[in-house]
């Protein structure tokens, strides 16, 4: 097949499309990536450059997260090839209502959790009637460098990851919606609901906000209310992950951030706390976390998903720490394979924290365990696959995957 992916602003959806390049091409296919900031024409990825692949038939066309196909002049060449366009949505859908109600005709999306497949079969099931989930996956490392042994790793803790103050976040509502409004307040409300019960999605919030407020919402009124929610959606977020931080700082843990943001946070007081650095591209973390024992994770709010961060730990040989979800619960066992702490109970974190650093022999066990069935079934080279399969499921039936 011929198949079109994209560079965009975001560096890492560039270094995801590098690698799944690659794994397409092994496979026979012919690929071209075109990059959407419009480099100059003799630039290999320009738009000049595309229109020569475009001459002939695109078969598909790869995206994360709508960059690629909301553009109408792509839409009128993804049409007229009768293109399988297939969206990897990296975030919430309540991000990109526009990008559901407005894209090519043969759309195939894939969300990293179950309840944003729920969400997408239920406020879009007539404009988006094929949606699928699809895990993250993770880096598989140069088998030239070696492996650093547990009790060597430079690095007691590290999370990869930028921190962005809530209160800043929350306060873009002002942006869309009137202060002072009863819909203003439902926002307000909404996050005070998540910050309560950490195991609500943001739809279940939203329920539960309605109850409180009083207010009687059908389907309608709740999916436009969620279109306004991504200021919520980051700013709990950014709460529990600076929770996190909080508690293994003041343990005394000694903690290694990787990202920008956290000189504006508590723990940037404390010695036990280290800056590696403010924001390197996507595959050089791969070494810090390669050298660190734990690798923390902090959901981003998937409550039914995954995260990359869990399975590039693994294949770098280190131990994810994360809170769970309901895909972690049913495909991984804490403490066989992957260590799990609890949102709601962060007081025990830094006991757990202790009890890996100290007994390296069952951190090895549990590195390896899990290095096995990760290296089999969640790295690009399966995406490749599952991506292979729906595009050719779909030309063949119509129908979703």
């Amino acid at each position: 097949m011929r198949i079109v992916l994209f560079y965009t602003e975001v560096e890492s959806f560039n270094f995801f499309s590098n690698v799944l390049s690659k794994e397409l091409q092994k496979r026979g296919h012919e690929i071209f990536i075109l990059d959407l900031l419009n480099p100059p024409a003799e630039n290999p990825h320009s738009y000049v450059r595309f229109s020569q692949f475009a001459s002939a038939k695109v078969d598909a066309a790869v995206s994360f997260d709508g960059l690629g196909i909301k553009d109408d002049l792509l839409i009128g060449i993804w049409n007229a090839y009768q293109t399988v366009v297939v969206d990897i949505f990296m975030d919430p859908p309540l991000r990109f209502h526009t990008a559901m109600e407005k894209h090519p005709q043969n759309y195939l999306m894939f969300c990293c959790d179950w309840d944003h497949v729920e969400y997408v079969k239920k406020y879009f099931g007539q404009s988006v009637p094929c949606v699928g989930f699809m895990p993250h996956v993770g880096v598989m490392p140069d088998q030239n460098i070696p492996v650093i042994p547990y009790a060597q790793k430079k690095y007691d803790v590290l999370f990869s990851g930028t921190y962005y103050s809530p209160e800043n976040r929350l306060s873009q509502v002002e942006e869309m919606v009137e202060k002072g409004t009863a819909v203003y307040d439902f926002y307000q409300i909404l996050f005070e609901c998540l910050v309560e019960d950490s195991r609500l999605t943001i739809e279940q919030g939203a329920f539960r906000t309605t109850e409180r407020m009083g207010l009687p919402v059908d389907q309608d009124m709740l999916k436009s209310l969620m279109r306004c929610a991504e200021p919520v959606d980051w700013a709990i977020r950014m709460y529990q992950r600076g929770r996190v931080v909080e508690v293994l700082a003041e343990s005394g843990v000694e903690l290694y951030l990787l990202g920008r943001g956290w000189e504006n946070h508590c723990s940037a007081k404390y010695p036990n706390v280290h800056r590696i650095d403010d924001r390197i591209p996507y595959a050089d973390t791969l070494a810090y976390m390669a050298d660190a024992r734990l690798n923390l994770n902090v959901f981003p709010w998937f409550k039914s998903g995954t995260h990359d961060r869990i399975f590039n730990a693994l294949l770098q040989h280190s131990l994810p720490l994360t809170d769970s979800s309901r895909w972690v619960d049913e495909n991984f066992t804490n403490g066989e394979d992957i260590a799990l702490y609890d949102l709601e109970y962060l007081e025990k974190l830094p006991e757990i924290v202790g009890e890996l650093l100290r007994d390296t022999e069952r951190a090895e066990r549990m590195i390896q365990k899990d290095y096995e069935k990760t290296a089999k079934n969640l790295t690009w080279s399966n995406c490749a696959d599952w991506i292979l399969t729906a595009i050719e499921q779909l030309l063949r039936t119509g129908g979703p995957v």
